[in-house]
């Protein structure tokens, strides 16, 4: 059993601009209605702003696919508003599966018309990256560390394991990526090398080592 929860900002335009070489008017002219810009004087807004925008996707997002390890998964997409307003070419750019980019698509692809960036008083193609958060916990088992399901690399990062219905004493844990010192019942120290994700099982000593879950943590540079 799980439950899952979305934390939501609102959206990232890039950082830098594609450029064309200098070409005649004509050529330009032909140019200009495929150009998508990574920087613009006015983005995209969704009708209603920000606010409206996160109301919309937090209403319509569903959960992800129930196998999903309990942790949290920051889903980022990339997708051009045109100068009409519509919306095209929605790519995921990470690959957490479980459905978890394939339902933030269906969102930005299903969320109608917005209104256009604006380069030089004029309506433009142009680029967006949209971070959804997803944060999935079991109903078998809670972790607590300084940052929900987040470790650093080349640093001693402590967790606390309860389990429902195991004793603290009978938990054991194992790192798939990593390694774990015990402290105290149900308390570790996790090291880890480098960043990027972990996952971490949590089994039941008194049962053979019986899975009781597993949890998927990123992992960041100190």
């Amino acid at each position: 059993m799980y439950s899952f929860k979305v934390l939501f900002t609102t959206g990232i335009v890039l950082t830098t601009c594609l450029s064309f070489a200098q070409n005649t008017p004509q050529q330009d002219s032909v140019k200009s209605k495929s150009l998508v810009y990574t920087q613009v004087e006015e983005e995209a807004v969704y009708p209603g702003g920000n606010t409206a925008w996160a109301k919309y996707v937090s209403k319509n997002i569903k959960s992800p696919a129930k196998d999903a390890p309990a942790g949290k998964y920051q889903v980022i997409a990339r997708f051009i508003v045109s100068k009409d307003g519509s919306v095209r070419d929605v790519q995921a750019e990470t690959k957490f599966g479980y459905d978890m980019e394939d339902e933030v698509i269906r969102v930005i692809q299903e969320s109608g018309k917005w209104t256009p960036a604006m380069q030089n008083a004029k309506p433009v193609n142009a680029y967006r990256r949209q971070p959804v958060t997803f944060i999935v916990e079991s109903a078998d088992f809670t972790i607590t560390t300084a940052e929900p399901y987040t470790l650093y690399a080349n640093a001693d990062n402590e967790i606390t394991i309860a389990a429902k219905k195991v004793k603290a004493a009978d938990i054991g844990i194992n790192v798939v990526g990593g390694s774990a010192v015990p402290v105290s019942d149900g308390k570790y120290i996790i090291r880890i090398k480098k960043p990027g994700r972990i996952t971490i099982e949590i089994l039941n000593s008194k049962k053979d080592d019986k899975e009781i879950g597993v949890a998927s943590f990123e992992v960041k540079a100190k």
